[in-house]
């Protein structure tokens, strides 16, 4: 595949669209990823179009744009979880990333979850949580402290650190608003990871620092003092490992063409899968990007070899 992709040219890919922005709480996030991918494209002389895209419209503005395949970075929900990723199968555009099944396993993070537990893939303790649970059961179940997320938003967005039994109600109020499933996961004290995947390889693992209490989103977009180790301090065998790790996840949800997974590895240095990102962000702030530069992968070079997968039959 990897010499097939170095055959493509800009003009082979015909005219793009590059879908961004949506509903989601990760609107901004998009736009600015969107912004990102659209210019690297043109960079690459790739006849590319933005879309942000409209519940209302994206039909019409696809169609009568008269598109040969689309470049989705839509993130979560509408973008991320299979939905448009149905709209592009219904009208026969190829494109990017993983399909509506993968997608919309990857998003749910506790369907997510029960998949890769159910492989016998590692993941960190959880339980479904309701505005009915007894918090006294979820002491009793995971521990202290844990953490409290809703199942269908990304970029941490809803999450809280919950350190006794007291604030788990309060926890749950802020992740349902972002939907009605909310996950309690057994927190895991450790180092967190991140490792990016493009086509059938993984790249090298990045180890996330952050002075916050956990990598947030202000930690993700906002901070500049959140620090980024790739090489990510492990010795080759053991990120070898995590590398195998995050591919077999990304493999079991039936991910493909370029993703995230990111990892939490305990004191003992056992990792932990804790998510799968099948549009992960571009940003300036994005990890992605940085895995790819570790390989000598320029922006403009990543773009356009994701975009390249969808002519390219693996």
């Amino acid at each position: 595949m990897k010499n097939k992709l170095s055959q493509v040219k800009p003009e082979d890919l015909g005219k793009v669209a590059v879908l961004m922005g949506g509903w989601s709480a990760e609107r901004e996030v998009s736009l600015k990823s969107g912004e990102a991918v659209l210019n690297a494209l043109l960079s690459k002389k790739v006849d590319a179009h933005k879309i942000d895209v409209k519940r209302d419209s994206i039909f019409e503005d696809l169609k009568t744009g008269h598109y040969d395949r689309v470049f989705i970075i839509l993130h979560g929900p509408g973008g991320e979880d299979g939905a448009m990723q149905s709209v592009l199968e219904i009208m026969e555009l190829p494109y990017t990333g993983s399909g509506v099944l993968a997608s919309a396993v990857a998003m749910d993070k506790l369907r997510c979850k029960e998949l890769l537990q159910g492989s016998g893939l590692p993941t960190p303790p959880y339980m479904k949580l309701e505005k009915t649970t007894d918090v006294n059961y979820v002491g009793a179940t995971l521990g202290f402290p844990i953490m409290v997320k809703p199942a269908l938003e990304g970029s941490s967005i809803g999450m809280s650190k919950v350190n006794e039994e007291s604030n788990i109600y309060k926890a749950w109020e802020v992740a349902a608003d972002f939907g009605d499933t909310v996950l309690a996961e057994q927190w895991v004290h450790g180092k967190e990871y991140t490792v990016a995947i493009l086509g059938d390889e993984a790249l090298p693992a990045i180890r996330l620092e952050t002075k916050r209490e956990f990598y947030d989103y202000a930690a993700k977009y906002d901070d500049d003092d959140t620090q980024y180790h790739c090489p990510c301090g492990l010795d080759e065998e053991t990120e070898a490992q995590l590398q195998r790790l995050a591919l077999s996840a990304f493999n079991a949800v039936g991910a493909k063409g370029w993703g995230r997974v990111d990892l939490m590895c305990n004191e003992e240095g056992k990792p932990y899968i804790i998510e799968i990102n099948t549009v992960p962000g571009m940003t300036s702030h994005s990890l992605v990007p940085m895995a790819a530069k570790a390989k000598s992968i320029s922006f403009e070079d990543l773009v356009f070899n994701i975009l390249s997968q969808t002519l390219v039959e693996a």
